[in-house]
């Protein structure tokens, strides 16, 4: 394969960008290559500059449901674009959208539009405390929401990939208020949250976790994560940025019928275009100013483009039948995957909800931060390298998600699953 154009543009883009890349797990360091460049992508495909042609399973780390450059999406940010870019002050298309996101996600009467994940997930854990009047954060080991400074407590996503223990330049002080606990682990959960001294302002988590490669809850811990909560007073936020509008049409609170207080989404609503938002109950979100105290704010927040592109998506993703026939098509792909998975002669664990799923180099079961660090991260690498060669692309992390697209085809997965099925006897060998 040619990646001489992909090999000079790092080099040059090393000289101006650390790392040569504008978020660390695009480096591709822990897979033992140099990144490929994107010229372009459609549908369930991506093509890089030295024009290779991959199946793509990353999905922009998984807001394109839709697969890449859905003629609907993009006529709608053509058009927007053609009346401005960016106004700095209010525009139907965001009332539109709140209106079509409240609509669709069970939890939010409520909304608040900004640019990021992150921004999401810190401006609801800072509400959390204003409305609460209490300081600490719980979260869960691996578990990624975000590079804020409150987050970076045993975090997922490329702080694991890098084998980065939290991150310099964050102050003890603002750590201090953010506790860690294992994810699925009821026992844990209990003794913390009563643990009056804690002063628990909030407990978030992913529902479904991603960042440390697809982990699925137990219902029992979610359900006991929800009455906790609500007996003690705390605010629960779900950090739906990859599961809201990825598991169904109401997210992950919807698949296991739990309402939390608060939620977090993410570039799905916005079709993929720079976009977060949070939201919730209206009894926490009028404490955000202007009507209430907690300050938030930020001049890209619900930019015309990207409220363009989401209700393009969100509409197009609640047509009667989507997450059904997304679903039968993952289905159906995980069945033969799991078969390959099973005749490999190489230990593999394969963790899946929905259209989203993690392969992991291991023997044991995956259920937490503590045994997805058991899985053989030198073995990814090599079925990465592989894959890629063989016109497949995945997430160059073990500990990250790989996603089915309504655009994938059976002759794009009937192609994964032969490649998959090569490299498993190479890595064998």
């Amino acid at each position: 394969m040619n990646t001489s154009h992909s090999d000079t543009l790092f080099a040059q883009a090393c000289q101006v960008i650390p790392g040569g890349v504008n978020s660390p797990v695009r480096a591709c360091k822990s897979v033992g290559c140099d990144p490929l460049f994107v010229a372009s992508a459609q549908g369930a495909t991506v093509t890089d500059v030295d024009g290779n042609e991959f199946i793509d399973f990353v999905g922009s780390w998984g807001p394109m449901i839709l697969g890449h450059g859905h003629p609907d999406v993009l006529k709608a940010i053509c058009d927007t674009a053609a009346g401005g870019t960016s106004f700095g002050a209010p525009s139907p298309l965001e009332v539109e959208l709140a209106e079509l996101v409240c609509e669709s996600v069970p939890s939010l009467e409520k909304v608040r539009f900004v640019s990021s994940g992150t921004e999401a997930t810190m401006s609801a854990a800072r509400l959390a405390r204003g409305y609460t009047g209490r300081n600490m954060v719980v979260k869960f080991d691996g578990c990624y929401h975000g590079h804020a400074d409150s987050f970076l407590v045993k975090a997922g996503s490329g702080v694991i990939t890098l084998g980065i223990p939290g991150s310099p330049g964050v102050p003890d002080d603002i750590v201090k208020n953010t506790l860690s606990i294992p994810y699925n682990d009821s026992e844990v959960l209990e003794k913390t949250l009563r643990d009056e001294k804690l002063d628990i302002a909030c407990v978030i988590v992913e529902p479904v976790a991603g960042n440390m490669g697809v982990v699925v809850p137990e219902l029992e811990f979610l359900q006991k994560l929800r009455q906790l909560t609500t007996e003690l007073g705390i605010v629960l936020i779900f950090d739906e940025v990859i599961t809201g509008f990825r598991l169904a049409l109401g997210g992950a609170q919807e698949r296991f019928n739990i309402t939390p207080d608060l939620t977090c989404l993410g570039k799905i609503i916005g079709g993929g275009l720079p976009v977060g938002a949070y939201g919730g109950k209206k009894e926490i979100m009028d404490q955000i100013a202007p009507d209430g105290p907690v300050y938030q704010a930020g001049t890209l927040s619900g930019n015309p483009l990207a409220m363009a592109a989401g209700l393009a998506m969100l509409k197009l993703v609640r047509q009667p039948g989507f997450y059904q026939e997304l679903e039968e098509k993952a289905d159906e792909y995980v069945e033969k995957l799991r078969k390959i998975a099973a005749d490999a002669p190489i230990p593999t664990v394969l963790n899946r909800i929905g259209s989203m799923m993690t392969c992991f180099f291991t023997s044991e079961p995956v259920t937490d931060f503590a045994s997805a660090m058991k899985a053989d991260t030198n073995r990814y690498g090599q079925h990465f390298r592989q894959m890629l060669a063989s016109g497949i692309w995945l997430a160059p992390s073990q500990f990250e998600a790989a996603f089915i697209s309504s655009a994938h085809e059976r002759i794009h997965l009937e192609k994964a699953l032969k490649m998959t099925e090569s490299s498993f006897s190479k890595l064998a060998g």
